[in-house]
């Protein structure tokens, strides 16, 4: 077993004993284990740099549809555009960060196509991004956008950012601590870090168990409880300002399809299943959904800091 990427311990408890990828079907199966010492879950075993390049090369096409011109993935570029996804965003919850409007340079890190670089600049922002999907980032530099194609870690920006945005990507780092060191370097005087990622402790994953769609291994690195991020934040060097839980729909409807459909992760994308699951929990489960996050225990941990 690895040792715990933040703490270096090496004593274990297995939080779950089998988990395979039931999103894209790679092959494999892993542990998700909880370090004793500082409560960090990790997935086991750790996949090497070379592991995961493959992986992502594979898999990740844009945002993981597999196949850039399917019905899915045109039905959601169109979905993205509308007015109907501002509403979506105004009663489910905003997990990318959309509706963040301000000025100034914000650097979207895991950019994919330039969607979210789209809507950032017409909010207000001087968007750039970074992308190692050298497809996706070609697609996103053809939108206009600068996008650098290294690790965080090696940027070398023209100048400081005023707001990183790290939605549903640090989960990824092999070392989340090196990731945060870099983006506090590239970062201002008190400037925003707005950052997302699966609750290791949301109603949702205790439901699923191993279905749950978030373990998503083995490209889910680390399983981040609030209290946990919260710390490692504060030892990255960053005060935080607000900590929100969120349950996006789509992700209810998600793991529905996967517990159901287990080996046939396809059907995660197949919008006659996904969207009447969505409506049934943005109507029916509303009420349990507000309360999941009123107690911490939603799906997705929103938190803006700034740079101490």
């Amino acid at each position: 077993m690895t040792a715990c990427l933040l703490c270096g311990a090496d004593h274990w408890d297995v939080v779950e004993p089998v988990v395979r990828d039931n999103r894209f079907a790679s092959p494999g199966e892993w542990r998700v284990r909880a370090c004793k010492s500082c409560g960090l879950w990790q997935t086991d075993p750790l996949p090497t740099d070379a592991q995961l390049i493959e992986l992502y090369e594979r898999h990740y096409n844009f945002g993981g549809e597999g196949e850039t011109g399917s019905t899915w993935a045109k039905l959601r570029a169109a979905f993205f555009a509308s007015p109907l996804y501002r509403l979506l965003l105004a009663v489910d919850g905003d997990v990318s960060f959309h509706t963040l409007r301000g000025a100034g340079r914000l650097l979207d890190v895991g950019c994919n196509e330039g969607r979210g670089l789209e809507i950032y600049a017409g909010n207000g922002f001087e968007a750039e991004g970074l992308e190692l999907n050298r497809v996706a980032a070609d697609a996103a530099r053809n939108k206009g956008f600068v996008v650098y194609g290294v690790p965080i870690e090696e940027l070398q920006p023209r100048a400081p950012y005023d707001v990183v945005v790290l939605s549903n990507v640090l989960e990824h780092a092999l070392d989340p601590r090196a990731m945060l060191a870099a983006i506090r370097r590239h970062l201002a005087p008190g400037g925003r870090l707005c950052l997302s990622l699966p609750n290791a402790a949301s109603a949702l994953r205790a439901r699923f168990g191993k279905d749950w769609i978030n373990w998503h291994v083995p490209f889910h690195i680390t399983h981040f409880s609030a209290e946990r991020l919260s710390a490692l934040l504060a030892e990255s060097g960053f005060s935080v300002a607000a900590v929100r839980n969120v349950s996006p729909a789509l992700w209810y409807a998600q793991s529905c399809i996967a517990a159901q459909f287990p080996d046939e992760p396809r059907r995660q994308r197949d919008p006659k299943r996904v969207i009447p699951l969505m409506l049934w929990a943005l109507t029916g489960l509303a009420a349990r959904r507000a309360a999941w996050n009123r107690s911490g225990r939603g799906d997705c941990l929103v938190i803006e800091a700034t740079r101490a």
